[in-house]
């Protein structure tokens, strides 16, 4: 590995940093058959988290551990592409009679699987392609009833399901799941009012159905540790200010903690001593290379919503968004129009809410927002 600093996925328990505490209870609790519901904001790490639960030797061993992103996905259809697509691909590393035996099960798509010149199965539908989402549905469950080996399945960003058009699918969802004894879930999300939403209201299918985890920042003397060991590993030097500085930059947001650390790491030579003042250029640096998308993304924006975009960025964090005192500094109109923009923000994933609290998910666009009207 060329940084130990990873920017795109899981890479190993090597590149992974702390989380043993949460490591050991998802272990614990998955493998004695609790469906869990892992909630937490975006980037702090969720995904590599469970890719690194089902690393661990008790589970790997037992199981067949399928992770589904459905973050991209809008209907039943998409839903059902892209959970029979994660099968597919991780039962093809077990052999042909494993992943065959899948494919007995689909059968309204056996027509849509064809072969690559290994003779490996590609799955062929993609999204919206699904013909009859209902019934594949009903195979892919009936596969994970009748699979050789117990299942573990992920579901990350579920909380997309409530924008599907499709009626009772969290109802549909919840019966199959029920049904399936063979398969253990874990629904990740990070929209946390939508997710508690789904689990924690009485009036919804997956009430009660789960236990429900959450995730908060890795420590800030765990990351430190962490950091100064990767450089020390890869003959370099690492200062404990450098690690304070950008923790508090960024909250502890992993993702961000990474990047940075990333450009720290490439920025010091062997035997080289990474320092405090080497900071705000690794963080200019990232926000040059970003600036055309952040910019092309901006301008994209409806007034309104550009104009409580930078409002909230300049804030920090906002708590009393339609407020007197909010709206009459930033000159944001009414609050019911501070609203609607607050709205679609969220709905395009530009702000993030915890609580009460409004904030701009992505830190680097704030940044590079500030940086320009300054």
């Amino acid at each position: 590995m060329n940084n130990p600093f990873v920017t795109k996925g899981y890479a190993g328990p090597e590149y992974f940093c702390d989380r043993v505490k949460e490591t050991e209870d998802l272990v614990k609790l998955l493998t004695n058959d609790n469906n869990m519901a892992l909630i937490s904001p975006r980037r702090l790490g969720k995904t590599d988290l469970i890719n690194h639960v089902f690393c661990q030797p008790e589970i790997k061993r037992r199981y067949y551990t399928f992770i589904i992103d459905i973050y991209a996905t809008n209907s039943l259809g998409d839903f059902v592409d892209v959970f029979g697509k994660a099968i597919l691909d991780e039962l093809k590393s077990f052999g042909r009679k494993t992943w065959q035996q899948f494919l007995s099960a689909v059968k309204s798509l056996q027509h849509q699987i064809s072969f690559d010149i290994n003779g490996n199965p590609v799955w062929g539908l993609g999204l919206g392609n699904t013909p009859n989402s209902a019934i594949t549905l009903d195979e892919i469950f009936n596969y994970l009833k009748t699979a050789d080996k117990p299942c573990l399945v992920a579901i990350d960003e579920f909380q997309q399901i409530t924008h599907y058009g499709d009626k009772n699918v969290e109802a549909a969802l919840r019966t199959h799941i029920q049904r399936c004894p063979n398969a253990t879930f874990l629904f990740s999300g990070s929209k946390r009012h939508m997710m508690s939403e789904i689990f924690l209201s009485p009036a919804r299918p997956f009430y009660q159905s789960v236990i429900t985890m959450g995730l908060s920042p890795i420590s800030e003397d765990k990351y430190t540790a962490f950091a100064i060991q990767q450089f020390a590993k890869n003959g370099k030097s690492l200062d404990e200010a450098v690690v304070s500085d950008v923790y508090a930059r960024f909250s502890g947001v992993t993702s961000c903690l990474q990047r940075v650390m990333n450009v720290l790491f490439l920025n010091t030579d062997k035997g080289g001593r990474c320092t405090v003042d080497m900071v705000d250029q690794a963080v200019g640096y990232l926000l040059d290379l970003y600036s055309e998308h952040y910019e092309m993304l901006f301008s994209q924006m409806p007034e309104r919503q550009r104009l409580v975009f930078s409002a909230i960025a300049r804030e920090g964090r906002v708590q009393s968004i339609t407020g007197g005192a909010f709206v009459k500094k930033y000159q944001l109109w009414s609050a019911s129009s501070v609203m609607s923009a607050v709205k679609a923000l969220l709905d395009k994933d530009f702000i993030t809410q915890e609580g009460s609290t409004y904030l701009v998910y992505d830190q680097f666009f704030a940044l590079w927002l500030l940086r320009q009207e300054n």
